[in-house]
């Protein structure tokens, strides 16, 4: 099975560590806080999970889930990264993030921002416009007829084939949008941000197959 690092593991990195983990992978988790207060989440998960620097992690997986902030891509290790297919699960949030002049004028996406920082890697956008609840209950197996589908977007070819087979694992089917220069089709305040899934007030969710994520998808404008 794959083995999934995980540079931050709050609610959308915790969320995809336990849906790896029911799926038989193995998560070697880090935080910027320090392996020791990963430790209550390692003992939820099992044998299959470990705790790790974010330098370790980013070495140990096969490949990486980066779910930090956009203003702490600056401190991601790059050099271990290198190679690694990066699941990038975060959004632009300037009141967090602060004003970033090339994500404000649509001159670059966020993730093509990750891209830039990590140029020897395979960014592919994941996870990011889906609320951390839903993504928990709304996984199903392969043929399932009330399979959800999650947009991703990426560069490389092979890193979304590598992605998409992930996520069939875990439990999602996928659309492809397109190159990471398209992912802002899937950002926070599209049309494809947590509304397909149902309100945040449903923690169950609704699901949302291929033809639904497609059409909102399209829906998307800047």
């Amino acid at each position: 099975m794959t083995t999934a690092g995980f540079i931050g593991s709050g609610m959308i990195g915790g969320t995809v560590a336990r849906l790896s983990v029911a799926a038989g992978h193995h998560v070697v988790l880090s935080n910027s806080r320090g392996p020791e207060t990963l430790q209550g989440l390692v003992e939820e998960l099992g044998p299959l999970a470990s705790a790790a620097t974010g330098q370790q992690a980013a070495a140990a997986g096969d490949l990486v889930v980066v779910s930090v902030p956009l203003k702490a891509y600056p401190t991601l290790p790059a050099q271990a990264l290198a190679g690694k297919v990066i699941l990038d699960t975060g959004n632009y949030y300037p009141e967090r993030d602060g004003q970033l002049a090339d994500l404000d004028s649509g001159a670059l996406t966020g993730s093509e921002l990750l891209q830039r920082q990590l140029p020897d890697a395979q960014v592919v956008k994941v996870f990011n416009n889906i609320f951390f609840k839903h993504l928990a209950s709304l996984a199903r197996p392969s043929g399932a007829a009330d399979r959800t589908a999650l947009p991703i977007a990426g560069d490389d070819d092979k890193a979304k084939a590598t992605v998409t087979e992930f996520l069939d694992s875990i439990g999602y089917d996928t659309v492809d949008v397109g190159s990471l220069a398209q992912s802002w089709r899937q950002d926070a305040g599209t049309p494809a941000y947590g509304a397909p899934y149902g309100p945040f007030s449903d923690e169950t969710g609704t699901p949302a197959d291929a033809g639904t994520i497609s059409a909102v998808l399209a829906q998307a404008k800047r």
